[in-house]
């Protein structure tokens, strides 16, 4: 039987398709990728902005109580 996946990670990392379309939660700009302390992560290119989006398992946690403040 063929297994069936979601589109939404392959191996950790975020499908370029769905990259594409997310945007910062808070300010709506793009999102670049970044390795950040505890591992990759999505930083907003809005330097007002500046949140940083952690990565878990492959599923970016855009929460913006959760982001880090670009240092």
């Amino acid at each position: 039987m063929a297994e069936q996946t979601t589109g939404a990670t392959t191996g950790g990392t975020i499908e370029p398709w769905l990259r594409e379309i997310l945007r910062c939660p808070a300010c709506r700009s793009e999102l670049d990728d970044a390795a950040g302390e505890a591992g990759p992560e999505l930083h907003c290119t809005n330097g007002e902005c500046g949140l940083q989006y952690r990565i878990d398992d492959g599923v970016p946690v855009l929460l913006v109580d959760e982001a880090r403040k670009l240092a």
